[in-house]
């Protein structure tokens, strides 16, 4: 479903640079599909949900808090937040560069090395409060989670733990667990959601014993300050079945090493203090023991990196939309306007109550979707990519609501409300910072692809034969059997209601029984659009991102209701937990459901979009240039940079390597 564009089979390597061809759109999807985790060997929430199936067993009764790594996290916890407290965010926003001072701090106390293992000099922590410590981080300074989660998210350790060899750990865990900074180098000027376009290139020395590293990364977050990177490349085409197999590759890179230049430090609308830049390789010698899993895996391994790398953004969304609501609740009580507080108004009151709604479903995705990761028997890629999505996006509208109720106040920068004696809030710097997470590790379109294309993986494998023109005549029937042994049971089970009264939801039991009926229309509906559409459904992005949309409004949902019985059962004041007087999550969860059922019935009418070919028609009149009068009058854009540097570090969406 996912079109990615890809390389040409050959290239050659002349004055250090590569010259070669973008790929067809087939060679991309023929890449893309060999990069994909193919299989589905454990049960995943989501993809049983597209399927029209709630598995709800498999994310209720909620994750319970876990008390020993509670206590364990305890200690890590009250340092960083006294060091966070120390932190001047201001000025480091103003400066453009975080203080070694405060670097070398939180490498004194292990926020490096958060999920090492003990063994290695790590805190050993779990991922739930691996988010919990970002979270903090966020809710304080965005250039500080930028610092900390590219290091750790995708950055070496993440891979390490999950495919390195024991050497390698050995080698490279304590260093990491110690503060030698991180990054992850895979975007390049034409591969940045399609990475199969890569350039960059590594070959064996004659000897056999090292690979020599030449091209160009853009966007390496941490790579103007790192000391380590996981760096991909292309690597000489396998040949199967007579044919080439692109390769793309991983490496554990040192920056100390000769031929590792740091090109150009990028600077951005935001974030002002990410270390973030464009990295060339000349003729660097990597050593053959730095292949990180095996030769040709690199795609696949970041792919499945990211499937936890990705929780990192949904916890920091969630804790940055935590700061947003503290600021407006206590504004709402304090500014008085027309003779009472602007809390009391109701313009502002509904932004408030959605605000804590929306904050509420945020942090029970990403609660839950890091503790499926913690007890393991899961496959996350659906839950990570969708808590990633809904959480960025949802985010991004409470900032933009926190500063429109702070008016002015939110639109002026925190040094400047300082000057003139106010509280130096930085509502205006943190919709800056904010923005960069819809496109962080995959935009949101990409991430909808993404999403489509899983979602509709089964219905792929069983069916899509039948309409495939390329297929062979045994394949189409062979793909007409697996579909007879399917989609009558399948199809006709879809619309039997469901016995269940989820009594045990009390208040909220509606709400689940909404999403168990709605669920399985999700389903059908999937199908109705794959039997009218056929072939045509792929390009049909706008029917698949509507349908991805209701998937995540009903995850969103089911974990809201889920997290929000349990508190109600475990969260009264008198409990010693971190959710202590929570007692009153129905009420919000309640209207977080009554919000998100609006917009999935505004998704269902509009499924098939009967405006969508108006849309995209005028698209390409727009791409064609017939509509460039609406353009008169203005001052022309600056024209594309002609060569150099700065041909290479020309801008595109960072995706999905930088964090």
């Amino acid at each position: 479903m996912v079109s990615w564009r890809t390389i040409n089979p050959s290239f050659e390597t002349h004055m250090g640079k590569i010259t070669q061809e973008l790929a067809t759109e087939q060679e991309a999807r023929d890449v893309a599909e060999a990069a994909r985790e193919s299989d589905w060997t454990e049960p995943s929430f989501l993809r049983e949900l597209f399927l029209g199936r709630l598995r709800l067993d498999l994310i209720h009764p909620f994750p319970a808090e876990n008390e020993v790594e509670i206590e364990n996290a305890r200690p890590f916890m009250q340092k960083l937040r006294a060091v966070l407290e120390s932190v001047d965010s201001d000025a480091i926003d103003r400066d453009g560069h975080i203080p070694e001072a405060v670097v070398q701090q939180l490498r004194d106390i292990g926020a490096f090395g958060i999920k090492i293992p003990r063994e290695y000099g790590g805190l050993g922590l779990s991922q739930v409060s691996y988010i919990r410590a970002i979270g903090m981080v966020t809710s304080k300074d965005g250039s500080l989670t930028a610092l900390l989660s590219a290091h750790q998210s995708i950055g070496l350790p993440q891979p390490l733990k999950l495919f390195g060899t024991d050497a390698q750990k050995k080698k490279f865990f304590p260093r990491l667990a110690k503060g030698a900074i991180s990054a992850f180098a895979l975007t390049e000027t034409d591969a940045g959601s399609d990475p199969a376009n890569m350039r960059t290139n590594a070959t064996i020395t004659e000897d056999g014993t090292h690979y020599t590293l030449n091209g160009t990364k853009l966007w390496c977050t941490n790579g103007t300050r790192a000391e380590l990177m996981v760096v991909m490349a292309r690597t000489p085409d396998a040949i199967v079945n007579g044919k080439p197999k692109k390769q793309i590759t991983a490496f554990i890179i040192e920056t100390k090493w000769p031929g590792v230049e740091i090109v150009h430090r990028s600077h951005f609308m935001g974030l002002k203090a990410i270390e973030n830049g464009v990295i060339r390789f000349n003729n660097v010698r990597v050593p053959k023991e730095n292949i990180l899993w095996g030769e040709g895996k690199g795609l696949k391994l970041a792919l499945i990196t990211l499937n936890t790398g990705r929780l990192t953004l949904p916890a920091s969304a969630a804790y940055g939309a935590k700061a947003m609501l503290q600021i407006v609740r206590e504004w709402g009580n304090d500014r008085v306007q027309w003779g009472q507080p602007i809390g009391k108004h109701e313009a502002i009151a509904q932004k408030i109550a959605l605000m804590a709604a929306n904050t509420f479903a945020m942090e029970s995705i990403a609660e839950l979707a890091s503790a499926m990761a913690d007890r393991g028997g899961y496959d996350i890629r659906l839950e990570a990519a969708i808590a990633k999505l809904w959480n960025t996006e949802a985010g991004w509208r409470i900032v933009d609501d926190a500063l429109q109720i702070r008016g002015g106040r939110g639109y002026e920068t925190a040094d400047s409300l300082k000057a003139r004696g106010e509280a130096p809030i930085p509502v205006e710097r943190a919709m800056r910072d904010f923005r960069i997470n819809l496109i962080f590790e995959g935009s949101s379109e990409i991430m909808r692809l993404f999403i489509a294309r899983e979602a509709v993986d089964h219905h792929f494998k069983t069916a899509f034969d039948i309409v495939n023109p390329k297929a062979s005549g045994k394949e189409k029937w062979d793909a007409l059997v697996r579909s007879a042994k399917f989609y009558p049971t399948w199809y006709t089970t879809r619309w039997m209601g469901n016995m269940k009264g989820y009594g045990e939801f009390g208040a909220l039991s509606r709400h689940v029984r909404f999403i168990d009926s709605t669920t399985r229309k999700l389903g059908r509906a999937i199908f109705h659009a794959m039997v009218k559409l056929g072939p045509k459904l792929e390009r049909r992005q706008m029917v698949l991102f509507r349908a991805v949309d209701i998937g995540a409004e009903l995850f969103a949902m089911s974990a809201a209701c889920a997290r929000a019985q349990m508190l109600s059962k475990s969260g009264d004041a008198n409990a010693g937990g971190a959710y202590a007087g929570a007692a009153n999550a129905i009420d919000v969860a309640d209207l977080f459901c009554r919000e998100s059922r609006r917009r999935i019935a505004a998704l269902f009418e509009n499924l098939f979009g009967e405006n969508d070919a108006a849309i995209y028609r005028v698209s390409q009149q727009v791409l064609k240039g017939e509509f460039e009068w609406l353009e008169r009058g203005i001052i022309d854009a600056p024209e594309p940079a002609p060569s150099g540097m700065a041909e290479e570090a020309k801008s595109e969406r960072p995706e999905p390597a930088a964090v």
